[in-house]
């Protein structure tokens, strides 16, 4: 039996258990080339080495190269700072978006960067555009193109406007009306607007007594023969809500509507100085100042209850009808209508000495007499005659039993003369 010889340098392994050769060490220690698997003589190959040197990965490298996500937040910043479209939001996001990236290891910082810069000018031009009076164009724009939308955002019906409302009523939220020539049938027509003073919203019981008080003064400017009013007619008013309020609407709007939801008003109600010739102004003007005084009575019916509020009055009331007889005195009259209105002077200065004694009165039982002689004096009867001669509405308006305009007449005063 032939003894075979030791194994040389490239030979294999022995099979049974020889160990492997060590694999020259390579200059790189980072690149040490695995083990050989040794060349089985049999009809099997023998398996690797379960220990052995391996590369390890390096952090942050992936062995199939995928790059990492772009932050969504950083294109959200570009796109709003590129379009100019809500710039403060492209801002917000752009600051988000950088902080996402540094933590995330995100791609994206340039386009958040860019973001930044572009929604930074466009914030500042939109504040420059504000403080240069752009806010008051472009709101005034989007009002426009809201009410010629049908939006509603807000309308406003000027003096001497009618118009019929959707609903047909006066009272509630109203959103638009339908605006018509007055010489129609319409719900109402505006006789004066106003506007309320800046300043935080008053509340809607402030708003409402304002609007009450004024427009029933401004009534007399737009129709001053409120004779000529129907007693089915009153005053209305459309008032700022608090939503209104803080976009700027600060307008009240008074109005002349009838009391029956289901009537209309028929043709203007307007008479004034564009309408009435200069004998009837005259007359009129003369007449509303008896009426202001008229409205100024006191609050107690009877006089016993309160006697120093009553001589007051009789005392604002001698005042005005001095005044008015003044005034009719100086102006010359057609000679159609000269004698009944100074016939109806006479009327007047001797209803002023009945109301200067009124005044005057000691106790309740004095105070009486004179009053009574000084109110027939002035019975809107009495004025007939020269309303008639003058071309004015002859019809006294109703009265209600605290002598105010019933249900309407301008919210008329017990006497006109």
């Amino acid at each position: 039996m032939a003894i075979p010889p030791p194994p040389g340098p490239e030979q294999s392994p022995d099979p049974y258990g020889q160990p492997y050769p060590q694999a020259p060490q390579s200059p790189d220690p980072y690149a040490q080339p695995y083990p050989q698997a040794p060349q089985s003589q049999g009809s099997y190959q023998q398996p690797y080495p379960v220990q052995g040197p391996y590369r390890t990965w390096g952090q942050g490298y992936s062995p199939y190269n995928r790059p990492s996500p772009v932050n969504g937040l950083a294109i959200a910043a570009l796109v709003l700072g590129i379009l100019c479209f809500l710039p403060a939001v492209g801002l917000i996001l752009g600051v988000i978006a950088l902080a996402q990236i540094k933590k995330r290891g995100e791609r994206g910082r340039g386009m958040a960067v860019g973001g930044i810069v572009m929604s930074s000018i466009g914030v500042l031009l939109l504040v420059l555009t504000f403080a240069g009076g752009g806010a008051r164009d472009f709101w005034d724009g989007f009002q426009d193109a809201a009410d010629d939308a049908g939006g509603g955002v807000t309308f406003s019906v000027d003096k001497g406007e009618c118009f019929n409302t959707p609903g047909g009523s006066l009272e509630g939220m109203a959103y638009d009306v339908d605006r018509v020539s007055c010489a129609g049938e319409h719900d109402a027509e505006v006789f004066a607007n106003f506007s309320m003073p800046a300043g935080g919203y008053p509340g809607d019981s402030k708003v409402t007594d304002v609007a009450d008080t004024k427009c029933f003064t401004l009534q007399d400017q737009y129709a001053m023969d409120y004779w000529a009013v129907p007693d089915d007619v009153d005053v209305y008013y459309f008032t700022p809500t608090r939503q209104s309020w803080k976009l700027g609407d600060r307008e009240i709007t008074c109005m002349f509507g009838n009391t029956d939801e289901t009537a209309s008003l028929k043709g203007s109600l307007r008479n004034d100085a564009s309408t009435l010739d200069a004998d009837q102004v005259a007359y009129l003007k003369a007449a509303h100042v008896l009426n202001a005084a008229m409205d100024t009575a006191p609050d107690e019916e009877y006089v016993e209850d309160d006697l120093p509020g009553h001589k007051e009055w009789a005392t604002r009331m001698s005042d005005a009808l001095e005044e008015q007889a003044g005034l009719l005195r100086d102006h010359s009259f057609a000679p159609a209508a000269e004698k009944p209105v100074a016939a109806l002077v006479k009327d007047i200065e001797a209803a002023r000495k009945e109301w200067a004694a009124a005044a005057e009165a000691s106790d309740a039982d004095a105070f009486y007499p004179h009053y009574e002689k000084g109110s027939k004096l002035i019975d809107p009867a009495r004025a007939v005659t020269a309303r008639k001669a003058l071309g004015l509405a002859t019809t006294p308006p109703a009265y209600d039993e605290d002598g105010g305009g019933e249900d309407g007449g301008g919210g008329g005063t017990g006497a006109e003369v």
